[in-house]
């Protein structure tokens, strides 16, 4: 059984997504497969009303202290399972792809560091998670040649920051290319892209059906800003970019160095 294939320059989310039933691992209570790991929608659901929970409790606290009482709306994270699932299986494969390359991940970006950004308490263990993804990702994309810019690639990226209202919609494919400028953090995603699609291959990774299409999670820079987000799974029939010269990425933490984005 083989992950599908993506396009490498348009996607964060070489997770390759396969059918549970075809490879006998159709649990309806299991959210993915990863090699000989399993990571249960129980446990998702855990670290999603953890998050939940958390950030309702920051809303109150914060509101209480400005004597004003929050709507059912302001008390709810725009954390989704999703966003869970992505989380859990892109540190999973970077971390096989870390050991495999030899690489050191040092811990340089933590929660408290993502929590404003996040718009989530550091507590919360999505905020740690992320953390832990940001490392991984960062030493990856440091590490890995970036792929060359494709329309495709450029276009896919927009798209998916569009999703997330960070960013102007209805933009030509030229209108975003000047946007982006040299557009380093889709060539660096793409490098990405193409090592977890990789591991993805190698371990047999399955989603259930309720997770896909999957993301790596995301962020660019919009002024001081940071827009988190997630590209989805490419069509198999797409193209694949080459891979050239790397460039170096920029950690959240610092939030600069990306190409910044207009809303």
């Amino acid at each position: 059984m083989r992950a599908r294939r993506l396009i490498a320059a348009a996607s964060v989310a070489a997770l390759g997504v396969l059918s549970l039933a075809a490879c006998g691992k159709s649990s309806p209570d299991v959210a993915a497969y990863v090699g000989d790991r399993t990571y249960s929608v129980d446990r998702v659901d855990a670290i999603y009303d953890d998050a939940q929970a958390k950030f309702a409790e920051a809303v109150r606290q914060s509101a209480t202290q400005a004597g004003v009482t929050p709507d059912a709306e302001q008390l709810r994270s725009r954390v989704t399972r999703q966003d869970v699932v992505n989380l859990l299986v892109s540190i999973d494969l970077g971390k096989r792809v870390v050991a495999e390359q030899g690489i050191q991940v040092s811990d340089q970006v933590t929660p408290e560091q993502l929590a404003q950004q996040l718009q989530m308490p550091p507590q919360a263990e999505f905020a740690k998670l992320w953390g832990e993804w940001a490392d991984i990702s960062m030493v990856l994309s440091q590490k890995l040649p970036p792929a060359e810019l494709s329309d495709a690639s450029v276009m896919a990226v927009y798209h998916a920051i569009e999703e997330t209202g960070g960013i102007q919609s209805g933009l030509s494919v030229g209108e975003v290319r000047q946007l982006f400028g040299e557009g380093g953090f889709v060539r660096t995603a793409s490098a990405l892209s193409a090592a977890l699609e990789e591991e993805a291959d190698k371990v047999d990774l399955s989603v259930n059906p309720r997770f896909r299409p999957l993301g790596v999670p995301s962020w660019v820079n919009k002024g001081q800003e940071l827009v988190f987000y997630a590209l989805p799974y490419v069509d198999a029939s797409g193209p694949v970019t080459d891979i050239s010269t790397p460039e170096p990425v920029t950690t959240p933490a610092e939030q600069a160095g990306s190409a910044s984005v207009a809303p």
